[in-house]
């Protein structure tokens, strides 16, 4: 819906009583394939008055969970963006960086966890408290899975002998 954002909102503004059967003619001469519904689920959420483009969830989370590395110079100006956007925003882009780093197996990351959670614990942060809360009850477990090598978990089949 957000490229006929624009079309939409002057449409709106020039006659906002035009009803929603004439807009979806106009966006679908515009090319847009999606439904009537759709159209009107946009329209009364608000996002017509939005000055950007609505991010879903999932793609937040993919912008802030992915590696900076392997992401397009776009990506990362959105994620720095998001990043900024407010005080809560930083300081939960910071410590899923922080914990998303955590995920490649290595010898230290069971004590750099120790001192992520413990950043958590000192921030505002409820449900990544919930979520460092949880790491904490099986901590042997997580421990064990930032720090050992992956493995399929079906032990090898011992070789038989042979005389």
């Amino acid at each position: 819906m957000d490229p006929y954002r624009d079309h939409l909102r002057q449409r709106l503004a020039e006659s906002p009583a035009v009803p929603v059967t004439h807009l979806l003619h106009e966006i679908h001469e515009l090319g847009y394939t999606g439904s009537a519904n759709l159209l009107v689920r946009y329209i009364n959420q608000g996002r017509i008055e939005a000055d950007h483009a609505t991010l879903s969830p999932r793609k937040v989370t993919g912008l802030l969970l992915s590696d900076p590395d392997h992401q397009s110079d776009e990506q990362r100006v959105l994620r720095d963006q998001l990043a900024a956007a407010c005080l809560e925003m930083t300081a939960l882009s910071a410590l899923v960086s922080q914990f998303a780093r955590l995920v490649s197996p290595s010898q230290d990351n069971a004590e750099v966890l120790t001192g992520w959670i413990a950043r958590v614990r000192d921030g505002d942060l409820p449900l990544l408290q919930s979520f460092a809360t949880g790491l904490e009850r099986d901590r042997a477990a997580v421990d064990a899975a930032l720090t050992l090598p992956p493995t399929t978990g079906v032990p090898k089949a011992p070789t038989p002998r042979t005389s």
